[in-house]
């Protein structure tokens, strides 16, 4: 096995881990309690069960998109900024479950929702240098959380103030 390869195999596993510890943090933090089933939702919210299957699409999705990205880049400080990009994005990810699910204020969650979905749009132009299959690969992502925040703004106007 080359060093290139072993380089390589080592990328997917801190993206493995990387997409697997965000994704542990958020369910950790999303608490489908007696709060979360007081609040009322629109008719066309996607089944919660459903919730947990499109995250594991979209994480392995990210998973490999940073791997494609981070090879695909020429210098060490383009390996940086894609290592940066998605810890930010995947900080932003996890800070949106606290305010929503911990915090209990859907309100400050739409104003976050919609920072985390600048920066994966922020992701998706970043990466298309280095890959563009990297960047369509997130496009699934940009995707969903836009329609969670639509969902996020029909909480709070069914539901508000916080």
């Amino acid at each position: 096995m080359t060093s290139v390869t072993r380089l390589q195999w080592r990328a997917v596993g801190w993206a493995a881990a990387a997409a697997l510890l965000t994704a542990a943090l958020g369910a950790t933090l999303t608490d489908l309690g007696p709060w979360y089933q007081s609040l009322h939702e629109p008719s066309w919210k996607p089944p919660d069960a459903a919730f947990g299957l499109i995250w594991t699409v979209i994480f392995s999705l990210c998973a490999v998109a940073g791997v494609l990205a981070w090879s695909g880049a020429r210098t060490v400080n383009g390996r940086q900024w894609v290592l940066a990009l998605f810890a930010l994005n995947g900080f932003l990810n996890i800070l949106w479950s606290l305010i929503f699910f911990k915090l209990h204020r859907p309100d400050l969650a739409l104003v976050e929702v919609g920072v985390l979905w600048v920066s994966i749009l922020a992701l998706i132009v970043a990466l298309y240098r280095s890959s563009s299959l990297a960047s369509f690969l997130l496009v699934p992502y940009l995707v969903w959380v836009g329609l969670a925040a639509a969902l996020n703004f029909e909480v709070v106007a069914m539901n508000g103030p916080f």
